[in-house]
């Protein structure tokens, strides 16, 4: 079981979970029922949250229990209960200001607290080396992949794309 998230579309509620007045018939609209977020919907499984760096704080730190404990304590509209969140989070984000500099830890590049960095078991920093000529072959050769055969557009593709046989050996 898996759960794909965006940090840009989520909310407390939507990672946790969010109490909902029921509508039903025979309701008299004081009724309210819990709809599991992504981290309960994700239990025994994987949530995955891409752009984790563009949530709110206040967001970001609704899953500390959840990471930590493996719970998630609800006191909304009168309900009162823990549902489970036993899930493997896999977050990815975009260093503060889109370029990771190397010369400040991790904790300032990602500007998330130490209290939420200490709850992943891993954590791996990916880094895009610039090389202009390599960048530019790359840039080249995925437009062309995009172009439609036969179009106005289609250009002969005649250039070095710059991989050495470790690259082509590692896709």
């Amino acid at each position: 079981r898996s759960v794909l998230t965006t940090g840009t579309g989520s909310s407390r509620a939507g990672l946790t979970c969010a109490a909902v007045r029921e509508s039903s018939a025979g309701s008299n609209g004081n009724e309210f029922s819990l709809e599991a977020g992504a981290l309960a919907l994700a239990d025994r499984g994987v949530c995955c949250i891409d752009e984790f760096g563009c949530m709110s704080k206040e967001d970001r730190t609704s899953i500390h229990e959840a990471m930590e404990q493996q719970t998630i304590s609800v006191a909304k509209a009168g309900i009162i209960c823990k549902l489970n969140a036993r899930a493997t989070v896999v977050a990815v984000m975009n260093p503060a200001g889109g370029i990771y500099d190397e010369n400040m830890n991790l904790e300032r590049n990602s500007r998330l607290g130490s209290a939420l960095l200490s709850r992943f078991d891993l954590i791996f920093v990916m880094l895009d080396q610039a090389q202009c000529v390599r960048d530019e072959n790359i840039a080249h050769f995925l437009l062309q992949q995009s172009i439609i055969p036969g179009s106005a557009f289609e250009r002969p593709m005649e250039m070095d794309t710059g991989f050495n046989d470790d690259d082509k050996a590692n896709g």
